[in-house]
């Protein structure tokens, strides 16, 4: 097989590769507006964006987004205000007071700890 040829195959199949991506990304979307609209047929978007109660599944369902968001951005800045001080500490002090030793045994640690929630993510049943 000539180069030309190998290097067309190549530009096809990946070519072939995006065109797929771009499609069944486009596809998610359609079925998420779709789904979305039988839903808001039901509740009003009024209802939605300002409901302070998220019970669907009792006798009366009620879908106020509000608890959903404030308590993502309660969990979120928890994080924040424990994680951004601790990491910052820690990396100051391995760059600038850590003995080399200490830092080379240390380092290839912690990378390996900031591995475990992309592994979680990767073998979670939620991930997509």
């Amino acid at each position: 097989m000539s180069k030309k040829i190998k290097e067309g195959i190549i530009e096809t199949s990946l070519f072939l590769c995006a065109l797929s991506s771009v499609l069944i990304t486009i596809s998610i979307v359609i079925d998420l507006v779709y789904e979305s609209y039988g839903f808001f047929k039901v509740v009003s978007l009024g209802e939605f964006l300002t409901g302070k109660e998220w019970t669907p599944l009792f006798f009366e369902p009620k879908f106020g987004i509000l608890p959903l968001v404030t308590g993502t951005l309660l969990t979120t800045s928890i994080a924040l205000i424990v994680a951004l001080p601790l990491g910052l500490m820690v990396a100051v002090y391995l760059s600038e007071y850590a003995p080399h030793r200490f830092r080379e045994i240390i380092k290839p640690v912690l990378e390996l700890l900031a591995r475990f929630p992309r592994l979680f993510m990767d073998i979670s049943p939620f991930s997509s």
